[in-house]
């Protein structure tokens, strides 16, 4: 799998896609409302994307950013199979990917830096920790930790932040955690998670990280989302992952979708089993009305963007 994620026009998100893959929606962009795709490489870091722009019946073209606004070049061609075979050569930073291309640039116009930060230092100090609380998080993109910035001191008459302001910040502080990562030996604890998740879905339980603001509405959705079919259900909710990554442990919500007990426990009993298997303990005695404890726990997840 190339370590990417690529976005759609029409709104899809595919993580870490296969060459075949990336090259099929290459080939699929064209119609109205899905004509560009953007790629970003894992972790996504500021300013650093390719991206394909296609109108049916038109050429392809092809843009590439390395980090700064005299970086941004662009060529465009007619095949599919060049594009597609450029963009899997960024993705996996082959030597000479864009070797044989008639690149030109792109005149971005000089890059403007956000203007510092109007707040006393208590106001500041709040701001960065909340930041950082979603950051270690895993789950946010830059967009979503920039969007959090601007908008969690507003009041109704004060705006303190800045759009430019908060991108800046969410930047600093992503590229920061990005350098920690890095040092990071191994599967990481929520990457066990999700080889568990991943297999409770594979055996019909809908599995869902990060799903939803709170219970009330993990419990109104889960429903919804997995599998017409599934047995049951195991999800963390965005407090959840919040507390985990303040070391307290992780609490997953279960139960079974035809409501009885039985069938709750049954799929708590397997919950527990596949996280045995991936090496995460638990903390359950059984009782279907309780939620599972994954403690303790070393919440280190690495960044996708």
């Amino acid at each position: 799998m190339l370590e990417i994620v690529v976005r759609t026009e029409n709104g899809e998100r595919h993580v870490r896609v296969s060459a075949g893959e990336l090259a099929g929606l290459v080939r699929r962009i064209g119609a109205d409302g899905d004509r560009f795709l953007v790629v970003q490489r894992i972790p996504d870091l500021p300013d650093v994307f390719a991206q394909v722009w296609h109108q049916a019946g038109g050429d392809y073209t092809l843009e590439h950013r390395d980090g700064a606004a005299d970086r941004h070049f662009e060529v465009t061609t007619g095949s599919p199979e060049v594009v597609a075979a450029a963009v899997t050569g960024w993705a996996r930073q082959e030597a000479g990917w864009d070797d044989g291309l008639a690149w030109s640039p792109l005149d971005m116009g000089p890059a403007q830096e956000a203007p510092a930060l109007d707040l006393d230092e208590a106001e500041r100090e709040e701001l960065e920790q909340r930041v950082r609380e979603v950051l270690i998080g895993g789950y946010a993109s830059r967009a979503e930790l920039a969007e959090l910035a601007e908008e969690y001191l507003v009041t109704e008459d004060r705006r303190p932040v800045s759009r430019q302001q908060a991108a800046a910040l969410a930047d600093r502080l992503w590229l920061e955690r990005v350098a920690e990562q890095a040092t990071w030996q191994g599967e990481t604890d929520p990457e066990r998670l999700t080889r568990a998740f991943t297999a409770l879905r594979q055996a019909g339980v809908t599995a869902r990280e990060n799903f939803t603001c709170c219970r009330n509405c993990g419990q109104a959705e889960i429903g919804g989302a997995g599998e017409p079919d599934a047995r049951g259900y195991v999800y963390f909710h965005t407090q959840c992952t919040d507390a985990a990554a303040a070391g307290h442990g992780l609490t997953l919500l279960h139960g079974g979708f035809d409501g009885s007990a039985e069938t709750t426990a049954a799929i708590g009993r397997e919950v527990v089993a596949a996280l045995d298997a991936a090496d995460l303990p638990t903390e359950w005695d059984g009782d279907p009305s309780r939620a599972i404890t994954v403690a303790p726990l070393d919440w280190r997840r690495r960044l996708v963007g």
